[in-house]
């Protein structure tokens, strides 16, 4: 058998176009190297927009590229131990040198622009917070809901109110992982579906983050599982209406619940792009289906250890949804009025705009920017940690802990 080693380099160090057509399967050497350059060539242009916009972007969008720095190293401390695959490392070295300042620097600004909400939640940026999954696991279609709430009575105050008293960072009080009755209530209501249920799965992330393993937060991973079970439901019940949206569509944020129907269409949220959904599993060659997917669950569902959320056809799709010269991610150009009457309606009168979201002139946005960057570091460190086999990026499963 002939040894791969020089052309293998030359692929490895050749520079990938801007976004890709079609990306070959993961199951052979060339294969992951090329889909791992085409990653790390839009996490380097994502990170050349946070260069140029650090003064501008806000705390939700710093989150997600220090949980790319997380994953970045993760990936190079696992290619520091393959010969064939160093210069990808060291791809991912210099990216990892490229971001550091930037991370520090934010603090800086962030502290101008809105020094409560950092006070609040600089745990969130600073080194150490997240951490990679120890396990991995898939979801289980049994934890989903039989229906969903039929109004949203979701608040982001009182959401902020509770992840505040949970990471310690209030002005009454420094102890953390603290526990209101209506946090309880609050955080473990069943039935809530978009923003609601990302938000109650974000709070029993970052429990784990923080290190809570008493009273509820025993219960952390059933929590999680029932979470991303419905998240990754509502992708499949969005992707099997059959709605095509244009590839690059607008993310937008999880809205009022009106009706079955309706919760299918409002899928579409900030953080739910027309692309890709569950479907048939299929290998990066083939050509993306058409729905909603939400990069929101792919982030927090795959930080708490979820891999069925890591499709590779929802990579090509994010792949395809960046900004090539401004590197950022966020509202396509002028592609709205392509959207069918109905969706641009709901869109138009039921949008609930995050209070600190970034929106820029040219359509960039801090926090799609960041969910997206975030999602891309997690694609990178599952095909890093578990070498794709038949086209598909499936980590062995694993019984995760019961605890943190």
């Amino acid at each position: 058998m002939s040894s791969p080693g020089l052309p293998l380099l030359l692929l490895l160090l050749a520079a990938p176009p801007l976004q890709p057509s079609r990306l070959p399967p993961p199951d052979t050497p060339e294969g992951k190297a090329t889909i791992t350059g085409f990653i790390l060539s839009t996490l380097d242009r994502a990170t050349s927009f946070l260069k140029k916009r650090l003064p501008e972007v806000n705390l939700d969008g710093v989150v997600g590229f220090r949980m790319l720095e997380v994953q970045l190293k993760g990936v190079q401390e696992k290619w520091a131990r393959d010969s064939q695959l160093q210069p990808l490392g060291l791809r991912v070295g210099k990216l990892v040198e490229k971001l550091a300042p930037l991370l520090h620097d934010s603090i800086f600004y962030l502290n101008l622009s809105d020094p409560k909400y950092l006070r609040e939640f600089q745990l969130t940026i600073e080194p150490g917070f997240w951490k990679l999954p120890r396990a991995w696991t898939r979801t289980e279609a049994s934890l989903v809901y039989p229906t969903f709430e039929q109004e949203d009575s979701f608040s982001e105050e009182l959401s902020d109110l509770c992840l505040v008293q949970l990471l310690g960072t209030g002005t009454n009080s420094s102890q953390p992982c603290r526990l209101s009755n209506f946090c309880r209530t609050f955080m473990t209501r069943p039935g809530c579906s978009g923003y609601c249920l990302s938000h109650q799965l974000l709070f029993f992330l970052s429990a784990r983050m923080r290190g809570c393993t008493k009273g509820l937060f025993r219960q952390s991973q059933h929590y999680m599982n029932i979470f991303c079970a419905n998240m990754m439901d509502l992708n499949r019940r969005a992707d099997a209406i059959g709605y095509a949206y244009p590839t690059r569509d607008v993310f937008m944020e999880n809205t009022t619940v009106l009706s079955a129907h309706l919760l299918v269409l409002l899928l579409s949220s900030r953080w739910h792009h027309g692309g890709l959904g569950e479907g048939e599993e299929v290998g990066l060659g083939g050509r993306p289906a058409e729905g909603p997917l939400s990069l929101l669950p792919v982030v927090l569902c795959g930080m708490s250890g979820f891999s069925d959320f890591y499709k590779l056809r929802w990579l090509q799709a994010i792949l395809s949804w960046q900004k090539p010269r401004e590197g950022c991610f966020g509202e396509p150009a002028a592609e709205d009025e392509e959207l069918p009457e109905a969706i641009q309606y709901q869109q138009h009168f039921l949008r609930r705009v995050k209070r600190r979201e970034k929106q820029f002139a040219d359509g960039c946005s801090s926090h799609n920017t960041a969910m997206a960057v975030a999602a891309l570091g997690g694609f990178l460190y599952v095909l890093a940690e578990y070498p794709p086999a038949e086209g598909k990026l499936r980590p062995p499963t694993m019984t995760p802990p019961a605890g943190h």
